[in-house]
């Protein structure tokens, strides 16, 4: 049998395909104002015999599709062990929140906790200071690297943090440093959330945030050790999905 997962997140859709035990196929898409119609185009011409959704769209598909629904923890737990079968731990930073998950030595969820109040330290987070500091998102990661300090973030509220960079920049603050100091201060607050739950390698770090250079650097310095970064991590919840039937 053919299974899909389709993972319908606040800035991207994830479609993962498996045939016998097998990924054969992996989309994504932006998400736009009219995430059904971004759902039927991206599931376009796919064939499958199951379909199962997560993410903050899985109800709204439902509605309009013959498919199962699960959690984006569950979703995520399979997903990550499926790509890595000795993950203990997982770590997603997605546009609009953030998750850290724990498991038992047999792949069962132990825990779990979520920052999904606002959008501070999550994807959206740094879009929203890229754009004030004037980068692109790919440099903005990238020239955080090249600086030989931190300029210290205060605030973690979107819209008063977005107001101090504004600020920093007034004063001649190197935008690097600023650049270096937002990235210090989501990586921090990721190692708090993780904390909560407990770390135990093999630690795997998901979703889009996860291709952010600085950011995995932050947080492997801040745990003391190596975190895994799957091909495609934008694709775990996916494909955690297609597994669940498999």
């Amino acid at each position: 049998m053919i299974h899909a997962g389709i993972d319908i997140g606040s800035r991207t859709i994830k479609l993962a395909v498996i045939e016998n035990g097998s990924i054969i196929e992996l989309k994504k898409l932006y998400n736009s104002y009219n995430p059904l119609e971004t759902c039927r185009e991206i599931l376009s011409g796919v064939k499958f015999d199951t379909l199962t959704a997560t993410g903050y769209g899985r109800h709204m598909i439902k509605n309009y599709m013959n498919c199962d629904v699960v959690s984006e923890i569950k979703a995520f737990a399979v997903g990550a062990r499926t790509v890595n079968d000795s993950c203990r731990t997982v770590l997603d930073i997605g546009g609009q929140d953030t998750k850290a998950i724990s498991l038992d030595e047999n792949g069962r969820l132990n825990r779990f906790e979520m920052n999904d109040k606002c959008a501070a330290g999550t994807g959206r987070f740094l879009e929203i200071m890229a754009a004030a500091l004037g980068y692109g998102y790919e440099d903005f990661s990238s020239d955080a690297l090249t600086a030989e300090k931190a300029e210290s973030i205060n605030n973690t509220c979107t819209v008063f943090a977005e107001s101090e960079v504004i600020s920093l920049v007034t004063q001649g603050v190197p935008r690097n440093e600023i650049s270096l100091g937002i990235h210090k201060s989501i990586a921090q607050r990721a190692v708090n959330l993780l904390k909560r739950v407990s770390v135990e390698k093999d630690i795997l770090f998901a979703g889009g945030v996860a291709l952010n250079r600085c950011m995995t650097e932050l947080i492997e310095k801040e745990l003391g050790c190596r975190i895994i970064i799957p091909d495609e991590p934008q694709m775990v919840g996916a494909i955690g999905c297609a597994f669940l039937n498999e």
